[in-house]
């Protein structure tokens, strides 16, 4: 059984459909990428796993169990956590209180002690920077925060939303590397990224999304080699 299942989703924004029929599958462990132009509803794919959008038809279910109703605060609880495009820190907290709220649905002081030692080990300048407002951090920073942010509520599935947005060619490698580690400390990640080439490089499998529907899925080394994935998203 897959630990994510998307089965046939169907999501409108008003008269316009933006989702028709997308199914995915994500498993314990994976590094999944889901790829496609601007428009192509990967971010409202995202959104609507983590409950902030409620299909028309279809099913999310982990584990077996369909989050179609359940709240995001309790899709959160069950271990689905997501890093939202443009990062959404909150600017006028410290990046240690930003770190802080992440983890509201930790009961456990020692929980919250270790998961922000644990994001200090991965992201060493976010601890220089503990007592600065998040605000004036970087572009770059401001990703690590976001991303550590949401590692704070011990996420059983990760949702990146495009990490490397904005972001100069050494922060992306940088960001891309965290992302792997988090994915071998056990973390599985579904990752939507406009770069590719990187998100291919990262992945173990993908699905390429036009116009709200799946067109292309499998390896992402398979990916990497078919024509019409390397003109249309690699560049070549």
């Amino acid at each position: 059984m897959a630990l994510l299942e998307l089965d046939g989703l169907q999501v409108s924004y008003g008269a316009i459909q933006a989702l028709r029929g997308v199914s995915l599958e994500v498993h314990d462990g994976e590094i999944v990428t889901l790829i496609g132009a601007n428009g192509a509803g990967k971010s409202t794919t995202l959104n609507t796993i983590s409950g902030l959008l409620r299909p028309r038809r279809g099913a999310v279910r982990l584990d077996g169990e369909d989050l179609t109703l359940v709240p995001p605060h309790g899709i959160v609880a069950r271990g689905v956590v997501q890093v939202p495009e443009g990062r959404r820190i909150f600017g006028r907290l410290s990046v240690l209180e930003n770190l802080q709220l992440g983890a509201f649905t930790q009961r456990s002081s020692h929980a919250i002690r270790e998961g922000i030692a644990r994001a200090f080990a991965l992201f060493p300048r976010l601890q220089e920077r503990a007592g600065q407002l998040a605000g004036t951090l970087s572009g770059g920073e401001q990703q690590m925060l976001a991303i550590a942010r949401a590692l704070m509520a011990r996420p059983r599935i990760l949702l990146l939303d495009e990490p490397s947005m904005g972001l100069a060619p050494v922060l992306v490698e940088q960001i891309f590397e965290a992302v792997r580690r988090i994915n071998r400390e056990g973390t599985t990640i579904l990752l939507v990224e406009q770069n590719a080439v990187m998100a291919l490089e990262t992945a173990q499998r993908g699905y390429v999304l036009e116009t709200g529907a799946v067109v292309l899925q499998g390896p992402a080394a398979d990916l990497q080699a078919n024509p019409e994935v390397r003109r249309a998203y690699l560049g070549q």
